[in-house]
């Protein structure tokens, strides 16, 4: 099987899997069993939607990869990358007492996985500007990796399902 078949099937997985382990499914027996991790990140209403936004745009920005990735369709590859690349709402709309809470607020270990994540989404674009689909696909899985990461270590309350994952791989910390 090629490893864009792989990567297809993998992600098909990952967006067609139930929602077990979220907190907001009622009929999960494992939201009912143990309580959610508490979440390191303590910010503001205002700096967690504006967190939220951002992460929905990257979202958005992933699930569109997987069909531009498997046609090849390189320009839209190398678009989406450069656009998560530069996806820092946060940075965007900021106000300053807002920067000040941020940068009090993040911990060094969520800094450096937003800037490698977003380093990886610039090699994506380029290695798609390249036309060389084996080097997308590892930067395409080295985006997911580094979103299973950061969620497990910094947003296990919400993503239940990845609680205790940077435990258990014994490489994520």
């Amino acid at each position: 099987m090629s490893l864009a078949r792989q990567l297809a099937l993998i992600l098909a997985c990952l967006l067609l899997a139930p929602a077990t382990g979220h907190p907001e499914n009622p009929e999960n027996p494992a939201t009912h069993s143990t309580p959610p991790p508490a979440n390191p990140l303590q910010l503001s209403p205002d700096l967690r939607d504006l967190l939220r936004q951002e992460m929905n745009a990257i979202l958005q920005g992933m699930q569109a990869l997987m069909p531009a990735i498997v046609t090849g369709n390189w320009q839209s590859v190398a678009d989406i990358g450069d656009r998560i690349q530069h996806s820092y709402i946060m940075q965007q709309q900021l106000t300053d007492p807002q920067r000040q809470e941020l940068q009090q607020a993040l911990p060094a270990g969520f800094l450096e996985l937003d800037q490698s994540f977003h380093h990886a989404a610039g090699m994506l674009a380029h290695a798609a500007q390249q036309h060389n689909a084996e080097v997308v696909n590892f930067y395409f899985y080295k985006l997911t990796d580094t979103c299973v990461s950061c969620h497990s270590r910094f947003a296990g309350d919400r993503f239940t399902g990845l609680a205790g994952a940077a435990d258990e791989a014994g490489h994520r910390h």
